[in-house]
C-alpha cells in the first residue's frame, strides 16, 4: 500500500500541478523591492511599513519594482490620523501622477474596497452602503484583492466588498502601488503584504 501511495503521489506531481505559493512583498526591515515617488514619507519602524504626509502635503506613492498581472494580494493596514490611502493594481507612476486602478483605503464611509480610476473615469464601483461599517478605524484591517483578466474582486475583513469586470482593467500593465493622499495629516501603517501570482 505504501508503494502504491508513493507511485500515485509522484504521478500527481508529474502532471505539472504546482502548489500555490505566497511571496512576501515587504521584508519588515527596509524598502527593498519598492520605489518611492514624490516627497511624502515612507519608512520602516518596528517591522511595520509606514506612510505619512510630509511638508509638501502632496500625493505620494510607493510602488513595486516588479509588475504583476494576475494575482491575489493580501495585506493588513491600520489607519492613524487621516487614513486616506489606497492600493493600486496594474499601475504606473510618472512623478506623482499615477495611471491605473485604486482599491480604496479611506476613512469610514469613504468607500474602502471600492475601485477608483485616477485621471480617468473616476469611481468605477463603490461598496454597498451597509458594507462601509466593515472598516475598523484605528484597528488592523485585512484586505484581499484578486485580479484575473478583466475581473477584480476585493474583500475587507473577510467580507466581499466589490466585484467588477472591466475591459480596460484587463488590458492594464504595471505594478502594485500604495498611496498617500494629498492634503496632509495622512498616516497609515501596513504589514503582512503578500502576493500569490495566478
Amino acid at each position: 500500500m505504501k508503494h502504491i501511495f508513493i507511485t500515485l503521489f509522484v504521478g500527481f506531481l508529474s502532471t505539472g500541478f504546482s502548489f500555490a505559493q505566497n511571496t512576501s512583498l515587504f521584508n519588515g526591515k527596509n524598502l527593498d523591492g519598492w520605489i518611492i515617488y514624490g516627497t511624502e514619507k515612507w519608512y520602516v519602524e518596528d517591522g511595520l511599513l509606514i506612510c505619512e504626509s510630509g511638508d509638501d502635503k502632496e500625493y505620494g506613492y510607493l510602488g513595486t519594482e516588479k509588475n504583476y498581472k494576475d494575482f491575489i494580494l493580501t495585506l493588513e493596514f491600520k489607519q492613524e490620523q487621516n487614513g486616506n490611502s489606497g492600493v493600486f493594481i496594474r499601475s504606473t507612476v510618472d512623478g506623482v501622477k499615477v495611471s491605473g486602478w485604486q482599491v480604496e483605503v479611506a476613512p469610514l464611509g469613504k468607500h474602502t474596497g471600492g475601485v477608483y480610476e485616477s485621471y480617468g473615469r473616476g469611481w468605477l464601483i463603490k461598496p454597498d452602503t451597509e458594507k462601509e461599517k466593515v472598516l475598523q478605524e484605528g484597528e488592523w484591517n485585512k484586505m484581499k484583492i484578486k485580479v484575473k483578466g478583466e475581473e477584480l474582486t476585493s474583500w475587507l475583513n473577510g467580507i466581499k466588498m466589490i466585484n467588477i469586470k472591466d475591459e480596460k482593467i484587463g488590458n492594464g500593465e504595471g505594478g502594485i502601488v500604495l498611496q498617500i493622499h494629498s492634503g496632509g495629516d495622512v498616516k497609515v501603517l501596513w504589514r503582512n503584504i503578500e502576493i500569490e501570482e495566478l
